[in-house]
């Protein structure tokens, strides 16, 4: 599998969904993922295996400086501390990718100018770096209300699942 340079600072979210899809080899495409100290508590507490996957080298970091401007949104979006310690991160690593499934973190960055993802990104990503086919792909998808804790609106699982049918 081909790395790109991109680096990823993860929230928990990807990363517990990913794993309860037994997907989370998909994040080895990846230059670098960034675990917040404070997510990979979370993680541990609900995917006590997901940090372990053998395809991943997941690095542990904690931010080494706070930004105003995180933290300036930390009451307006009610970010937790795994988002805000991500946030953090993000704003060290220059041109990272946040990994979130979580709107108001993903709101948050989107203000900070900072690219984010979720999981419905990685899957998507999964074949456009044709690591998997689009019926793979679609399968998943359809199994994330049964095998997942990740809420989504039934209507905007639809709707991605309609494009992932038209892509080329």
């Amino acid at each position: 599998m081909a790395k790109t340079n991109t680096i990823v600072i993860a929230d928990a979210g990807p990363i517990i969904h990913l794993d309860e899809l037994d997907s989370l080899a998909l994040l080895a495409g990846f230059e670098k993922v960034i675990i917040p100290e404070t997510v990979c508590h979370e993680v541990q507490q609900h995917r006590p295996f997901a940090l372990s996957h053998p395809k991943i080298k997941f690095i542990r970091q904690r931010a080494d400086s706070f930004s105003a401007q995180v933290n300036a949104l930390i009451p307006i979006y009610t970010l937790h501390s795994g988002e805000q310690e991500a946030l953090h991160l993000c704003c060290e690593v220059s041109n990272s990718l946040l990994l979130t499934d979580d709107t108001a973190a993903r709101l948050a960055a989107k203000s900070l100018n900072i690219a984010v993802h979720g999981t419905l990104g990685v899957l998507l990503r999964a074949i456009r770096q044709q690591l998997l086919s689009k019926s793979q792909v679609i399968d998943l998808l359809q199994s994330i209300p049964s095998q997942t804790t990740l809420h989504i609106r039934p209507s905007l699982l639809q709707e991605v699942i309609a494009e992932v049918i038209k892509m080329k």
